[in-house]
């Protein structure tokens, strides 16, 4: 019955993780998947996840609604929004920032049809399959400079005003997957009045919020293009932020011109996860609430994260330094421009190969290498290893 099924090859990089689990070089590194780890190499408690845990202890695991649990939703609206009118905003809690993708993308397949999607060259590579899944066609935009390791943004621009009315772009709110370039508040300025004049739908992918500027800073874009009135979608998602990664802890907002559209969007929104997985899963929103709910939890979560935050920029500065001594022929500025958990290294597949073939550093083949799984003790040794390339 099945012998007409294609095989499918994997997920490049999660199939890459599973070779690093097999590879038996001793000082073995891995930079490819996207994970935040702590000094001791461990993916992190952060201790008011913990606290929160520990309070929910005894609680049971009911079904929740279809758009997911009331306080959640309610502190996640706030996270990005901050005091916005909440009646303009449809909310719904999903699995994960890639399920809230995925429903985004289902709603719109739904109710804008003759739309095409547009993806920054280049972006995350589950992008193309979950909107192409979702029976778009796709294309991509003009978006990394490699020449100057940073955003070309007249191109991207160019491009973007060429676009019909209607058209889908998606667009990384802070720390750029995989590059790591980011536009200025000034760009995101400019790229608001284009969209509002062109008429093009914004669809935010928030995967790393905290993670570049910090909560405020990095939701700077969401919160300015919504007082602009300009309807967005935008993905959420707490699997860094809060290092639940497993937990699925996710979220998709729709900003409408009033509140009469926004209740229709979210019955659609309820549809359309009715459809696909019935209900989001507990556990993981109730610590996320409990936290963002609970004065002294929160200040000790944006504490820690404020901590993590400073730890990837303190690897940055460090293989920064350790390169500069190593290969000085070489301009590395670029990592210190660059922000987030990533860094576009510039690096060929012929030599993110000879990386971890000889040396047991592994980055995913475009080069994008995982900054927030440096620490200091594997450092020097990943600098001499890039270094040797050059």
């Amino acid at each position: 019955m099945f012998q007409h099924v294609a095989l499918f090859r994997g997920d490049p990089i999660l199939s890459l993780n599973a070779q690093f689990a097999e590879d038996t070089h001793p000082r073995k590194v891995n930079l490819s998947i996207g994970v935040y780890l702590d000094d001791n190499r461990q993916l992190p408690m952060m201790a008011s996840v913990a606290a929160a845990k520990a309070q929910l202890q005894q609680a049971s695991h009911p079904y929740l609604p279809m758009e997911g649990l009331q306080d959640y939703r309610a502190q996640a609206r706030a996270l990005l929004f901050g005091a916005s009118d909440a009646s303009r905003i449809a909310t719904i809690q999903t699995v994960g920032g890639s399920g809230a993708l995925r429903i985004g993308a289902d709603f719109l397949a739904d109710w804008f049809p003759q739309a095409r999607v547009w993806l920054s060259r280049p972006t995350w590579d589950n992008h193309w399959g979950i909107f192409s899944g979702a029976g778009f066609p796709v294309s991509d935009y003009p978006y990394y400079d490699p020449q100057t390791k940073g955003v070309d943004f007249n191109a991207m621009c160019d491009a973007l005003n060429a676009l019909p009315a209607g058209d889908v772009v998606v667009l990384h709110g802070c720390c750029h997957n995989p590059t790591g370039a980011d536009l200025s508040d000034e760009q995101w300025r400019a790229l608001a009045d284009l969209f509002s004049q062109r008429g093009l739908i914004p669809f935010f992918d928030m995967a790393y919020q905290g993670f570049g500027r910090g909560i405020y800073g990095d939701s700077f874009v969401v919160r300015h293009f919504h007082d602009l009135g300009i309807p967005l979608l935008v993905a959420s998602s707490f699997s860094k932020n809060f290092a639940l990664y497993g937990e699925r802890c996710g979220a998709l907002q729709v900003a409408c011109p009033d509140a009469r559209q926004a209740a229709t969007v979210l019955s659609q929104l309820q549809l359309t996860v009715r459809r696909n997985y019935s209900s989001p899963p507990t556990f993981g929103s109730r610590i996320v609430a409990s936290v963002l709910g609970d004065a002294a939890l929160r200040a000790q979560w944006e504490q820690e994260l404020t901590q993590m935050r400073n730890r990837m920029r303190t690897m940055r500065e460090l293989l920064h330094q350790e390169l500069n001594t190593l290969a000085p022929q070489r301009d590395w500025d670029y990592l210190l421009k660059q922000q987030g958990m990533f860094s576009f290294t510039g690096l060929s597949a012929e030599q993110v190969a000879t990386l971890r073939q000889q040396h047991g550093v592994y980055l995913i083949e475009t080069g994008r290498l995982c900054v927030a799984a440096l620490t200091k003790d594997v450092l020097p040794y990943v600098a001499q290893a890039i270094a040797a390339l050059s």
